[in-house]
């Protein structure tokens, strides 16, 4: 199973009255585990950049004025996502500001249920207990003393991580699962997988010499040895 966590950063909070995207971060999982494989891309907004944004995230307009606009970059993001679910902290805010640029750019639109949603996940599982990313790093443990701005390759990592701790780890059902049955894991289910007996046992890997060593060894041991009593 392919799962895509993403996170992007924006000149505000709405892109139906200006504001644009200027960065995306995803990092791919497979079976609940990083690939290694990441997509990173900053983006010229084709605007100004506030202030209050600035100092979430660093980004200015001399720093982005080079960079390409969205519609360039438009198809190696969708080519990079596919069909793979994402994972996003707070996802309608993600998912709105991705749809506008799609759609102004006449690509195609993220399905309604494209994402699963950490801030949910991570309110049912503790609530009234903060939700934040750097909350749930402190909950779990999770080092993100890198994260002095916010950054959507860096936190699309770090959210990875608090992703896999929200959902029981890297096997979420914990191994409680009998072969063939479906467990519950985050955005749906899946047939638990565990391995089939061996059609014929392995061949002995000791030679006859190395039996008979061991054999000289522990007669030499005397008969209070742990090998004599068993």
């Amino acid at each position: 199973m392919r799962e895509i966590v993403l996170d992007t950063e924006t000149t505000g909070f709405d892109p139906e009255t200006g504001d644009r995207i200027v960065e995306i971060g995803a990092v791919e999982l497979m079976g609940h585990v990083p690939t290694g494989k990441t997509y990173h891309q900053y983006i010229n907004p084709e605007r100004s950049m506030p202030q209050e944004a600035f100092e979430v995230h660093g980004l200015g307009d001399d720093f982005l004025r080079d960079k390409p606009v969205f519609e360039k970059i438009a198809d190696d993001f969708l080519a990079f996502i596919g069909d793979s679910k994402l994972v996003i902290h707070n996802a309608s805010f993600d998912v709105k500001f991705l749809n506008a640029e799609l759609r102004w750019c006449k690509r195609p639109v993220l399905a309604p249920d494209c994402a699963i949603d950490t801030l949910d996940i991570a309110r049912r599982r503790f609530p009234g207990s903060p939700a934040s990313l750097d909350a749930l790093c402190r909950r779990f443990n999770i080092d993100n003393s890198a994260r002095t701005l916010h950054g959507a390759l860096l936190d699309s990592e770090i959210l990875a991580e608090v992703y896999l701790e929200l959902i029981g780890g890297k096997q979420p059902d914990f191994g409680l699962a009998s072969p063939g049955q479906q467990v519950e894991v985050a955005g749906g289910s899946e047939t638990a997988w565990r391995p089939t007996p061996r059609p014929a046992p392995l061949e002995p890997r000791l030679s006859e010499k190395e039996k008979a060593a061991h054999a000289a060894f522990v007669e030499k041991l005397g008969s209070e040895a742990l090998w004599s009593k068993t």
